[in-house]
């Protein structure tokens, strides 16, 4: 019996399902009894297609490299970005925030705004001294002074970066801007300053260092391109001589205070001597006042004696004793010579007793 070439190429492309089908048609009830005893089993969940599988591997994908590249810089407050572009620096600073970035082609980088400080001192204060991150240690600046005396200089600089021009200032200067712009000048500024005064003369010209110091600092930042640097402040902490000099100046110290004590002896002696100079020549004036006033006190007195007020006094003092002889007629009156005042009065009663009468 010839075969049908279309009926057999027909069986052959038909599915596994299709043939189970088939099979299961051909069992009859067989089959439906199997089927009915899953009927209380749950039904495995789909499988999800190749395309949901490849979304998703692509979303973790996405995630794992941005987690792992972090194209992003957060700016904090009181720093600035700098975005450089296949190494060419963006002129306009990024402010503080969130700032995406190409990795590979593009960089961000924060600077720090900040007040810092450059402290030169020597290693034990620099233990002793807590310091922050806006710090930067360097030891302490040693100077000879004018006689070639070896001094130590400690003092303490102040200073920002201008927010609005680091890009140009980390492009020219570099991120150790200060390794270059504050450290090195300022060293040079102390030994040029300091070295032109004696040992001797640099504690008593302490705030006059310090000045032309800050002056020389501040012209030199002037001359520099875009200004890069704000100063603050420049503060001359210690100043630290030799034991030899510090001595001698020692020495010469407690020699004026020496000289100052006598000065201030000298003169209080001598304000006291003027003070007793003063009193007694008051004195001297009262008594010489005193006196020229009794004296014209008197002569008033004897001008105005005339023998007619004597008389009057005579009369009047013997009418005084008339009435004391009506009360005590024991008692003796005895009368000067010429019948002038005053007359003596004597009690003989009691001879202890006696008086005298007159003006």
């Amino acid at each position: 019996m010839p075969i049908d070439l279309n009926e057999h190429l027909r069986q052959k492309n038909k599915t596994p399902r299709q043939n189970d089908n088939n099979n299961n048609g051909n069992n009859g009830g067989g089959n439906k009894d199997s089927n009915r005893g899953f009927q209380g089993y749950p039904k495995m969940p789909a499988m999800p297609n190749n395309k949901s599988l490849i979304i998703l591997a692509v979303i973790v994908l996405i995630v794992v490299i941005f987690l792992l590249v972090r194209p992003f810089k957060i700016i904090n407050s009181g720093e600035v970005g700098v975005k450089i572009n296949t190494g060419e620096f963006d002129p306009v600073a990024l402010q503080p925030g969130l700032h995406f970035f190409i990795p590979g082609l593009q960089q961000i980088i924060a600077v720090n705004t900040k007040v810092r400080i450059a402290d030169f001192t020597n290693s034990e204060s620099m233990n002793l001294r807590r310091r922050d991150e806006g710090s930067l240690k360097n030891a302490a600046i040693n100077v000879l002074d004018s006689r070639g005396l070896s001094v130590s200089v400690e003092l303490a600089v102040q200073y920002s970066l201008d927010s609005l021009k680091v890009p140009q200032t980390i492009s020219v200067w570099g991120q150790n801007w200060e390794e270059r712009i504050i450290t090195p000048v300022i060293r040079e500024i102390v030994r040029n300053v300091v070295g032109s005064f004696t040992a001797e003369e640099l504690p008593t010209k302490r705030n006059e260092i310090a000045t032309l110091i800050d002056e020389r600092f501040r012209d030199y930042i002037q001359k520099l391109e875009n200004q890069p640097v704000k100063l603050v402040s420049i503060q001359l902490t210690e100043i630290v001589l030799p034991p030899a000099i510090k001595e001698q100046i020692e020495r010469v110290q407690v020699a004026r205070q020496e000289a100052e004590r006598a000065r201030y002896e000298v003169e209080r002696a001598k304000q006291e001597a003027e003070k007793k100079a003063a009193l007694a020549k008051g004195v001297a004036d009262a008594t010489i006042i005193e006196a020229d006033a009794q004296a014209k006190a008197n002569r008033l007195i004897s001008q105005s004696l005339s023998n007619g007020l004597l008389q009057l006094r005579q009369i009047e003092v013997q009418s005084k004793f008339n009435e004391a002889l009506q009360v005590n007629k024991d008692a003796k009156i005895f009368l000067t010579p010429g019948g002038s005042t005053p007359n003596i009065w004597l009690d003989t009663k009691d001879t202890r007793r006696s008086s005298v009468v007159g003006e």
